[in-house]
């Protein structure tokens, strides 16, 4: 207000300057108004002035009116607050579906069930499933008049507030009111506020009106939260007893009861004493309020507190990963269309093939289990696991157990030779850094079906996604778009390159030499050579010729689509990483002749009754290679299999199918990767170390022929023989007879494993 008047005036002032009969009578308006905003000022001033000097006489001389007056109106004032709070309280719809637990259910493309999305790890139980003493125990303990009351005791109320007052805080939350904070902690909250108090009484009114007293009970009995990821007292019974709800005894009972004051403080597990003394507590209100005779409190409180101990994980299902990613997706979709995936019963079909994720799920496992036989003996030799080999020490500092060490005062040698000691510390380090890690995807090149998807070799001990959240090098399978892109350009498989050294100038003074485990041979090489035994030297001068930027966005077009691509030189060998679902994403766009469908998780979503909420269907292809360029590729990638690299598919797995593939491995075998592509089923996967600093050598099956290429092989030879996909579909015109091994490279068809399916 002051800053306007200020430059009005300024303008009036300006104006004054000028001689003009409309400035003149624009300059006696604007002083008219400028003495009426005064005059307003002034008043209001003077008003509000005299309205606190009146409250000042009044808080000092206080009338008999005035005190009637002060406490009549706060009472209306706290109601109307109370009302005005009514609105940021949860509603009786989502009351109601609070004790529903019905959680979107995932089946896959043939109807089996993949995953229930429960919010936490409870199982439901019904008031009749839990044992009476806990019953008893709970209402003895926490809220002796439940039934008394309809959400707030008063007399507790009245009685918390008096200690409060005398300096001795005490609880008067009822059973009802403590439901409520358990179930909207976002929209109560918990801090000691009055408004806090109100939100939760208004909420516990709502939840009687709606509940029955043993619906509160049931609901409030499996919403409960306990340590070790239980929640309810199906789990608690099953964590600390190992048993059902319904089996628990009386004193087991009054322990559980006793930790809802306090888990940590009162966990049997950690603190038995404490434990031991708040469950003689509750015993002791349960003979107040005659739940408990005397005579059985004066045995019972001198038994000790018996444990049987063992948290309880939650079930994964078959696709674990997999349900993880589409959990994220699920939540999104229900958020925006007013759905909740806890409680509104979705269920949610999915394209995953159960047959063909449980054979995904078995080829990982044989396949890693081999190799971390493996890595055992490369990692637990002097070379290896070692505290005098650089690497590890440079693992020992990683950890807690260094840091802590250092914080005492010791120096970098004496803290990593203190830990060399301790051999228990050293075989679980060597043991969290040398497991051997996978990824598996497979999916349907015609439709983008995701088929199969392996995440990593055991959910519960690597959580962490190696299909959508790794993102490591693809080596030599990047070539696949360096080749595709110079096919769009005319090349043909025949075409051929000198296989020579070559130096390829850089940025500033830097070169890129690129090699490869053969010396050059100085001849022409083919194309379709180069591509069948991976020749680093002949790429890097097809990437030279092409252009880095012209195959980076082939690979985007392609598949690659999130993650970045350094349009450099060395891209050629997969230097960017990637991915694993985008590179197999990539492949199915050349096993569809050069056509890029995005990948598709979900089919359709119904309620619990099957009505259809949403459908998905597959997405539209768009051109990415040209049909004829994405025809050579295939050609030549048959021969992959055929005769180079991924001859293992031919010789070792015996697959006759028309397929075609390539191989990938990084510098020191860090990554190993293969991808085969079949007209109807297109499938990838990666093997390594979760640190890169780990590696697997090539003489230790480091290669991507020999570590990744067999996770492959094995899945298809089930799918095959298992007929989920037809052994006689063609992935284009041309040659589909598979090469006869040479006599020195041919092998005996080996079955790995016994699988029905």
């Amino acid at each position: 207000m002051h800053r306007r008047f200020g430059t009005i005036r300024r303008f009036v002032h300006c104006a004054a300057t000028v001689n003009h009969p409309y400035v003149s009578l624009f300059r006696e308006l604007c002083a008219r108004w400028v003495n009426r905003v005064r005059w307003l000022a002034g008043a209001a001033g003077t008003k509000a002035r005299g309205l606190f000097r009146a409250a000042l006489r009044g808080i000092r001389h206080p009338t008999r009116r005035g005190v009637v007056l002060t406490l009549a109106a706060l009472p209306v004032l706290s109601l109307a607050y109370t009302l005005a709070l009514v609105p940021f309280t949860p509603r009786l719809g989502d009351i109601r579906k609070a004790r529903v637990d019905r959680p979107a259910l995932i089946l896959s493309a043939d109807g089996n069930v993949l995953a229930e999305f429960k919010p936490v790890n409870r199982e439901w139980v019904t008031l009749a499933q839990i044992s009476p003493h806990v019953v008893n125990a709970l209402i003895a303990t926490e809220d002796h008049r439940f039934y008394q009351h309809h959400g707030i005791d008063l007399r507790r109320v009245a009685a918390a507030a008096l200690h409060t007052f005398t300096g001795s805080r005490q609880g008067g939350s009822t059973i009802t009111q403590q439901l409520a904070r358990n179930l909207y902690p976002d929209e109560i909250g918990r801090a000691p506020t009055l408004t806090r108090k109100l939100k939760e009484a208004i909420t516990a009114f709502k939840i009687e009106s709606v509940y029955s007293k043993d619906q509160i009970l049931e609901t409030y009995l499996n919403t409960v939260p306990f340590l070790y990821n239980a929640y309810g007292v199906e789990m608690a019974a099953r964590t600390y007893f190992g048993k059902p709800a319904a089996d628990l005894d009386v004193l087991e009972s009054a322990t559980l009861v006793g930790m809802l004051k306090a888990n940590s403080a009162y966990n049997p597990v950690l603190n038995p004493d404490r434990a031991l003394e708040r469950r003689n507590t509750v015993l002791a209100q349960m003979v107040k309020y005659g739940k408990l005779s005397a005579h059985a409190y004066a045995w019972l409180k001198r038994q000790p507190i018996n444990v049987n101990f063992e948290p309880q994980s939650e079930q994964v299902g078959a696709a674990p990963h997999f349900a993880a990613q589409l959990r994220k997706w699920l939540s999104a979709w229900a958020d925006s269309h007013g759905y909740n995936i806890y409680s509104d019963g979705l269920v949610v079909r999915t394209a995953i093939d159960s047959r063909l994720q449980a054979m995904a799920t078995q080829a990982v496992a044989w396949q890693t289990s081999q190799l971390q036989s493996i890595a055992n003996g490369a990692w637990n030799e002097r070379t290896g696991c070692w505290p005098g080999n650089a690497l590890f020490q440079s693992f020992i500092r990683q950890t807690t157990e260094y840091r802590s060490a250092r914080d005492t005062g010791l120096t970098d040698a004496d803290a990593i030779r203190k830990l060399a000691t301790d051999a228990s510390f050293v075989e679980g380090l060597c043991h969290s850094k040398t497991q051997i890690q996978a990824g598996f995807v497979a999916m349907d090149p015609r439709n983008g079906d995701i088929k199969a998807w392996v995440g990593s070799r055991d959910f519960h001990d690597e959580p962490f996604d190696h299909v959508q959240q790794a993102r490591r090098q693809p080596g030599s399978t990047f070539k696949a778009f360096v080749y595709g892109a110079a096919f769009a350009d005319g090349a043909q498989p025949g075409d051929t390159i000198v296989d020579r050294n070559v130096a390829i100038p850089l940025k500033g003074t830097a070169v890129w030499k690129p090699t490869d485990p053969e010396p050059p041979t100085g001849r022409p090489m083919s194309l379709r050579d180069a591509f069948a035994f991976s020749r680093n030297r002949v790429t890097a001068q097809l990437m030279q010729r092409e252009g880095a930027g012209k195959v980076a966005t082939l690979a985007r077009n392609m598949g690659v689509r999130e993650s970045a691509l350094d349009p450099v030189p060395s891209l050629a060998l997969g230097t960017s990483p990637v991915t694993l679902r985008e590179m197999v994403s990539a492949y199915c766009t050349i096993a569809d002749r050069g056509a890029y469908v995005e990948p598709r998780m979900v089919t359709r979503i119904e309620d619990r009754n099957g009505n259809v909420l949403a459908d998905f269907p597959a997405a539209r292809p768009e051109p990415a290679l040209p049909a004829a360029a994405a025809l050579k590729l295939v050609d030549v990638m048959r021969d992959v299999v055929n005769r180079g690299t991924g001859s293992d598919i031919r010789t070792r797995f015996g697959i006759h199918a028309d397929v075609g593939g390539k191989t990938g491995t990084t510098q020191d075998s860090t990554d190993s990767w293969f991808i085969l592509i079949h007209p109807q089923l297109v499938a990838g996967a990666w093997v390594g170390f979760d640190d890169a600093r780990v590696t697997l050598r090539s003489d230790y099956w480091g290669e991507g022929a020999h570590s990744a290429l067999p996770v492959v092989g094995a899945f298809y030879d089930m799918a095959l023989r298992a007929r989920a996909i037809d052994s006689r579909a063609q992935l284009a015109p041309g040659s589909t007879t598979p090469a006869t091994p040479r006599t020195g490279h041919a092998r005996k068809r080996h079955h790995f494993l016994f699988w029905s399916f």
